[in-house]
């Protein structure tokens, strides 16, 4: 979800605020500005962050399951993660927390059930106009991130790979989009549709005549950036967040720098299907009966940027205030993970993603009349298919990415 935005007191930004709390209403966009500039994200700040997504190789020991099911672990053992008002903090990461679990290298974490936006509080049929007082208690962000997950040994510097495993969605969703926001943002009044998902999981009707495929993702996905403030859910960076890309499902790997000590994973906002582009902004928003993901922890990593693979390709992005530049830092990122990873001439790599590669859009937020705002707005993201590398060149490009 992107553009529920939400708001609140400013004096809770720093926690969940609890059910029921009442809350003055602010405009939360000059906050997320201000929390950026204190990341020191100076891709942000040109507004031209290139996140590229890349990762494991499908040779790699790791299967790849149904859309909804599960994929086989490999190694470690299995941690229990209950949500509750402990393990879950709403619309941003806390850096004074303490850890839900903390695991070793290769262990699972079964996620016993994940949240539903707005810290659970979104049920199946509440009206828009029941839904806004509970949108403007979070200040930061509608997603509800459960964490952090600490791996044990995990130091700046190191990568962690985020396998997963499975995701089975809740029984129902809603798609919305409120004023303001979208790629029409004046041309609707504000919408809501609730949707129920077969027994399987694997479709979901959105109106007669029309059944939508499930293939559940997480939108956000981060480790903890460095310092004392907590960190808006609205935002990605250098630790990955709020990625909110649609193939990131069952069977992909996604790759995370360490930042802090631990690591310090935090994940949330459960969709069950997604459109790429996102254009009335939200997906299926939804929640998990159950997900699984395996950690594992790579020391002393080359990649310093966030990255994924999917099973069937590699996948980079580019966030930036425009299209046109997030296109261009998506493909400037992407093209010096290829050469870096391959030995690949610049230049002919410029020329395979120009022959192989497919651009598409991952967000398209035109915000004009929300409270707060995605930052940057507009993403590309880039698959590139494993189809046009050899064998020894897909071994060596994962083995880059873990090195």
């Amino acid at each position: 979800m992107k553009n529920e935005k939400t708001m609140g007191d400013p004096a809770r930004a720093s926690g969940s605020v609890a059910a029921g709390t009442s809350a003055e209403s602010f405009d939360a966009t000059a906050t997320c500005r201000r929390m950026l500039l204190k990341l020191g994200a100076s891709a942000f700040a040109a507004g031209a962050l290139g996140v590229p997504l890349v990762g494991r190789a499908q040779g790699n020991g790791l299967a790849v399951g149904s859309a909804t099911g599960d994929v086989p672990t490999t190694g470690g053992k299995v941690v229990k993660l209950v949500p509750s008002h402990d393990t879950v903090r709403v619309g941003q990461m806390e850096p004074g927390v303490p850890a839900a679990v903390t695991i070793q290298s290769g262990d699972t974490v079964w996620y016993d059930g994940t949240w539903t936006n707005w810290g659970n509080e979104a049920k199946y049929g509440m009206t828009f106009k029941e839904r806004e007082p509970i949108r403007k208690k979070y200040p930061n962000g509608a997603f509800s991130l459960i964490g952090p997950v600490v791996v044990d040994g995990a130091q700046p510097g190191d990568l962690i790979e985020c396998r997963m495993l499975k995701m089975r969605p809740i029984d129902w969703g809603w798609n919305s989009a409120p004023s303001g926001v979208g790629a029409l943002p004046h041309d609707f009044k504000p919408y809501l549709r609730y949707l129920k998902f077969n027994d399987e999981r694997t479709s979901a009707s959105f109106v007669p005549g029309v059944d939508i495929p499930l293939r559940p993702f997480q939108a956000y996905l981060g480790t903890q950036p460095p310092g004392d403030a907590p960190v808006s859910a609205n935002l990605a960076g250098g630790y990955g967040g709020n990625l909110d890309c649609a193939v990131l499902s069952v069977g992909t790997s996604v790759f995370l720098p360490v930042q802090v000590a631990g690591g310090r994973v935090w994940t949330g906002g459960s969709m069950a299907a997604s459109g790429e582009g996102n254009v009335d902004q939200t997906s299926i928003e939804s929640a998990f009966e159950e997900m699984r993901i395996q950690y594992v922890l790579h020391k002393q990593a080359a990649l310093k940027v966030p990255m994924a693979e999917t099973p069937d390709a590699w996948v980079g992005f580019g966030f930036a205030d425009t299209l046109d530049n997030a296109l261009v830092a998506c493909l400037r990122q992407m093209i010096g993970w290829l050469s870096s990873a391959t030995g690949i001439e610049p230049v002919d790599c410029y020329g395979i993603f120009s022959v192989a590669g497919s651009f598409r859009v991952t967000q398209y937020a035109d915000q004009t009349g929300t409270v707060y705002a995605t930052i940057p707005p507009k993403g590309i993201h880039c698959l590139l298919s494993k189809r046009v590398f050899t064998a020894e060149m897909l071994q060596r490009i994962s083995t880059y990415t873990r090195s």
